[in-house]
């Protein structure tokens, strides 16, 4: 004869091996045994240059797709920003990439409203984005290889302060 299992206790089973560890101590990415060539879309900066991926090469690029509708993404800002602070330079780069209808201009109102410092400026029309990047939900992050290759992506918001964060990205620098 089989006993019911509450279904409280099978979901709350799965979310405690969800939990198990630290949430600080994850590390933000799965990294690929197979890194994958990305095609680039369009990136404007604020100085209105036009800018490719391939431009990044030789430096570990942490590219975040984010918009300035979207709460997720305003609130893992402020932390990408200091990261950029502390492990930006010739080996590693944050590149935000705003996706907003409204232009590169909406971005940095967003930045100066909450005082962004460290980060430079990205934007690119959204729809050639999602087809050269093949993302579905916003904040998307993807690591890519000194070489301009996806090592690794996060659909969703992620603490890029956090012990794993910091180790992982600089274990590959």
């Amino acid at each position: 004869m089989s006993v019911p299992i509450p279904r409280r206790a099978v979901l709350g089973g799965f979310a405690a091996a969800l939990v198990a560890g630290r949430a600080e101590a994850r590390p933000p990415f799965r990294l690929r045994k197979d890194p994958q060539p990305l095609l680039s879309p369009p990136l404007l900066d604020e100085a209105g240059t036009t800018r490719v991926l391939g431009d990044f090469a030789g430096r570990v690029i942490l590219l975040n797709i984010w918009a300035t509708w979207c709460p997720p993404c305003r609130e893992e800002m402020p932390a990408l920003d200091r990261l950029e602070g502390l492990l930006g330079g010739p080996d590693f780069a944050v590149v935000p990439l705003c996706i907003d209808e409204g232009g590169i201009e909406r971005g940095r109102r967003f930045y100066d409203e909450i005082g962004l410092v460290n980060l430079p400026l990205y934007w690119a029309e959204p729809l050639r984005v999602q087809l050269a990047l093949a993302f579905i939900g916003l904040p998307t992050t993807l690591l890519i290889d000194r070489e301009t290759r996806e090592i690794g992506r996060l659909p969703g918001p992620f603490d890029w302060e956090s012990e794993g964060a910091v180790r992982q990205l600089s274990a590959l620098l």
